[in-house]
């Protein structure tokens, strides 16, 4: 029996992998949960975390060695990916190149002069969608779109969220002129995020930020009151248009002054779209790990889905809004927001309850949700894959779970995930030869290699799903999401530098590659 795996495990090392993260050992040896396979710099904050990948513990029956091409997970990425990511975290990194960009940034913004406008300035537009735009958002138009889509899923993504960029000036206040709100505001706002639904495909995300419908959406949200008929007639086109295409909604979180409302509204349109048994959650809400709060809301989200016999869509962020949140209501550090954070996220996966996430009826279990994991921390995403990896080699029932990084960041977490997905499926696909298939919760489980009459195989992985969030809208209307990013990489700067150190060490190989050294 032995022989026969090491030779099968032989035969599939051969095959031409389109990717391997450098961190892959030989298929052969049999490695603790608690034994780390990260090789990067053991200085970083990523590299603290003891991880086992999730096909190694099923290979302990092996009898050679079986090794796996040494790739780096960025290996993925084209050239021109690379060095613009590369240019851009550099930026992003430096104090003395940071300050002047963002604030000729915040002035392209904000401004109202034309020279200033990247959809009214040509030569603006070209530099800025070349360089800023394309390293983080989609496209200007529906066949720019889509480009950007297959080529990232091409790439080994499952997926992408998509996010329509068109932001207005909100006025809240009783003096709303709600005819020129109607105009201006909701139906354009609706007419795009209906054309983000059609753009997408099934199984992807589209994200609505419901405060960009403007005035009228705020001053229901504030008041946890009923919205205008407009708007209401909006956000149900869009999520009946989500439900026809398997096309999933996830709702974002805002700051804390509307969330109560936005909640409100999320969990409505959940009981509507979230059947159980009827192809999983359609409707997600976003919950942000850095609000002490978050635990309870999600724990009672929970109880009340299972009361009213819905499944829970949780998007789950470590939040955004740190300018403008009141302090009081964050976590004191950034240790307790991580803490939160994974915590949530155990306690989903394992559908256990544990010390950060409690029941509210007292229960030892919890009903299922359907869960995204969205961020950027390379530890937080490896333990639960630690966890998955666990559930499968049990054969336990598992939730369904994807990933998100927004795009143009993190791409060392992306692309470790679609890696770790590929090699997986390639497993999969080459023992599936001699093996009978069944899918149980996105793990493949192949059982039965029957050669010889005799020798059985028994394979079992957790194959993650790793996708990637866009913007998309002209230039000009993807500018304040572009200045969001910046900032984001202001606060970020030891994760952006080591983005920058990762990419420049993925540049040396890609050119060492052209040369054949």
């Amino acid at each position: 029996m032995s022989n026969l795996i090491s030779r099968k495990a032989l035969r599939c090392s051969q095959r031409p992998f389109l990717i391997a993260p450098s961190h892959y050992r030989t298929l052969s040896s049999r490695t603790s949960p608690l034994q780390s396979t990260y090789t990067g710099n053991p200085t970083s904050a990523s590299a603290t975390t003891d991880v086992l990948h999730p096909l190694q513990s099923n290979t302990n029956s092996t009898s050679k060695s079986a090794t796996v091409p040494k790739l780096s997970p960025l290996s993925i990425l084209p050239l021109s990916n690379v060095v613009r990511s590369l240019v851009i975290n550099t930026i992003s990194s430096s104090p003395l190149l940071l300050a002047p960009s963002l604030k000729i940034m915040t002035i392209l913004a904000h401004s109202q002069n034309p020279i200033l406008s990247p959809d009214r300035n040509p030569i603006l537009r070209f530099f800025l969608k070349n360089t800023f735009y394309k390293q983080f958002c989609a496209g200007e138009t529906h066949a720019e779109v889509q480009k950007t889509v297959r080529a990232i899923k091409d790439l080994g993504f499952k997926g992408v969220f998509l996010c329509y960029a068109r932001e207005v000036e909100k006025s809240p206040g009783a003096n709303i002129d709600v005819e020129k709100c109607v105009k201006d505001e909701v139906l354009p706002w609706a007419e795009g995020t209906l054309a983000t639904v059609r753009l997408a495909g099934p199984g992807d995300f589209v994200s609505i930020k419901v405060t960009g419908a403007g005035s009228l959406a705020l001053q229901a949200l504030e008041a946890k009151g009923v919205c205008h008929d407009t708007l209401k007639q909006a956000i149900d086109d869009i999520c009946a248009l989500g439900a026809e295409r398997g096309v999933k909604l996830a709702f974002d979180a805002e700051h804390a002054a509307v969330q109560a409302g936005i909640d409100l509204w999320t969990l409505k349109y959940m009981k509507r779209y979230n059947k159980p048994g009827k192809g999983g959650a359609v409707i997600y809400g976003t919950y942000q790990a850095y609000l002490k709060a978050c635990p309870q809301v999600v724990a009672n989200h929970m109880a009340i889905a299972q009361k009213e016999n819905f499944t829970l869509g949780v998007k789950l962020v470590r939040g955004a809004y740190m300018g403008s949140d009141p302090r009081e209501l964050i976590h004191d550090t950034k240790r307790e927001t991580d803490e939160c954070y994974d915590g949530i996220a155990e306690a989903l996966i394992r559908q256990s309850p544990n010390s950060i996430l409690k029941p509210e009826n007292g229960e030892r279990t919890f009903q299922a949700v359907d869960l995204a994991l969205a961020g950027h921390n390379l530890e937080s995403v490896r333990k639960a894959q630690v966890i998955r990896t666990e559930q499968a080699e049990k054969g336990e029932e598992r939730i369904e779970l994807c990933y998100a990084q927004l795009q143009g960041m993190a791409d060392e977490v992306s692309c470790e995930l679609v890696a770790e997905g590929k090699l997986a499926e390639s497993m999969n696909s080459s023992h599936a030869q001699d093996a009978k298939v069944t899918v149980h919760g996105g793990i493949n489980e192949l059982i039965g290699g029957t050669k010889g009459g005799k020798d059985q195989l028994h394979l079992k992985t957790d194959i993650p799903k790793a996708y990637k969030y866009l913007t998309w809208g002209t230039t000009g209307e993807c500018m304040k999401y572009l200045l969001r990013r910046a900032y984001e990489n202001r606060d970020a700067v030891g994760r952006t530098r080591e983005g920058r150190n990762e990419m420049g060490r993925e540049l040396v190989r890609k050119v060492k590659g052209v040369f054949g050294v």
